[in-house]
């Protein structure tokens, strides 16, 4: 409580622990996705590059839906943003059902879009709202204290997938093929995709509730930034002014890329070149977001005594080596390797976010929205991982896009987050 307390006025405190509670719902969805790809895999018979789809419909919600979001809260309040978001994210999860009884990969694809419609609403409201509600030099501190709660999130969601929608059958070829001559392998992959609906409706109606709550809550008054963002537009145009910001927009792009790549095919890493099977790399894939989690409270700790942009620039070095070694030397030293990287990664999304919207004034809610816009990467990087693996018959290879992601990070981090404008340059 005490290191809340240094970051947060008492009088803050519950609509700070509202919103803090948004960071570990919408890791949920954007985790049980790397679970998804192996299920849509197995009961929709799909190729990698098929299946990274799932993150290409997922985050591209949050590309198109991220300037709506800022434009929405820039005329009704960072509280009506933030209660839409819950309804569109309740809703989505709520088209698991329909999607699971029609048995069609797309209506799974336009249920994900909506999800993350929502969670752009959440994302481009609550990182703001969290960075702006203090000292601009605990903004760093504060983001990264509530961004802590997001791997917690996750690892709930990726450990729910793992009991409850894994079955942990996976027939041999030959099983296969003699259940396709008795008729029964339509079934069975039926079987397999209903197994979503429960975990998804049970979500639907905890983020419906939260979003009732949220909505009967009072929120501080507005930021002296916001009533000025308020009155004016601000315009894309100053953006430019500032290279921390859009030097900041290619990073986040670069490491949501690498995040999203790397878990979504971490079990598939493991399959591949340990040949174990689906339950123990769903375990290992929830290990390593534990790992993630204890990086993200250990980071916010360690900012007491080293700069956010220095501690984030070798933590982005130690991943470029981690990665590497998964390249060079697949196998269970690979394995290790990437598990490795959810701790080092774990600072990146809310240090570049705040470093990059520092400073920014009345384009502060524009500049978080393009931030969120960012987050395409997932979106991009999946598929082209997706599309090496297959045409090198090697996940190992395809690890090589967020080793480069890294390389980028570390060097916005070590020159690149500086607060500076052209016109002071």
């Amino acid at each position: 409580m005490s290191e809340i307390t240094t970051l947060i006025k008492k009088e803050n405190l519950f609509p700070f622990i509202l919103v803090t509670a948004l960071f570990m719902f919408w890791g949920i969805p954007g985790n049980m996705n790397d679970i998804l790809i192996k299920q849509f895999m197995k009961s929709f018979e799909l190729n990698r590059l098929q299946a990274g789809l799932i993150q290409s419909a997922f985050y591209m919600g949050y590309f198109i839906m991220a300037i709506p979001a800022g434009m929405i809260m820039r005329r009704f309040g960072y509280k009506t943003g933030l209660v839409t978001g819950l309804m569109f994210f309740s809703l989505g999860t709520l088209l698991f059902w329909p999607a699971a009884i029609i048995g069609k990969y797309g209506m799974f694809l336009l249920a994900l879009f909506v999800i993350a419609s929502g969670l752009s609403f959440l994302e481009t409201g609550a990182n703001p709202f969290i960075a702006g509600l203090g000292t601009a030099d605990t903004s760093e501190r504060r983001l990264n204290f509530s961004q802590a709660f997001n791997p917690l999130g996750a690892i709930l969601g990726v450990g729910i997938g793992t009991v409850f929608i894994f079955s942990g059958i996976e027939h041999s070829e030959e099983k296969i093929a003699a259940m396709k001559a008795a008729g029964e392998y339509e079934a069975y992959l039926h079987s397999e995709t209903m197994r979503v609906i429960a975990p998804y409706l049970v979500l639907a109606c905890v983020v419906f509730l939260w979003g009732l709550l949220m909505m009967a809550s009072k929120f501080p008054d507005p930021h002296p930034d916001d009533i000025l963002a308020k009155n004016n537009k601000g315009s894309i145009k100053n953006l430019f002014n500032y290279p921390h910001f859009y030097k900041g927009v290619f990073a986040q792009f670069c490491y949501v890329g690498a995040q999203v790549g790397t878990w979504s095919f971490f079990i598939q890493y493991i399959q591949d070149y340990t040949g174990e099977h689906e339950k123990l790399a769903g375990y290992l894939l929830t290990g390593t977001l534990v790992m993630f989690a204890i990086g993200r409270f250990s980071a916010t700790w360690l900012m007491k005594f080293l700069k956010p942009s220095k501690l984030m620039g070798f933590y982005g070095i130690a991943n470029i080596v981690l990665v590497s070694i998964a390249v060079i030397i697949p196998g269970w030293a690979g394995v290790w390797s990437i598990f490795l990287t959810s701790f080092f990664m774990s600072l990146m999304f809310p240090t570049i976010f705040a470093l990059g919207i520092k400073g920014l004034g009345e384009n502060t809610k524009l500049g978080g929205s393009l931030m969120v816009m960012a987050i395409i990467g997932g979106a991009v990087f999946t598929p082209l991982m997706g599309i090496i693996a297959d045409k090198t018959s090697s996940m190992a290879l395809a690890m090589i896009l967020p080793l480069l992601c890294y390389v980028v990070v570390s060097r916005y981090a070590f020159s690149g987050a500086k607060l500076i404008t052209k016109n002071n340059e």
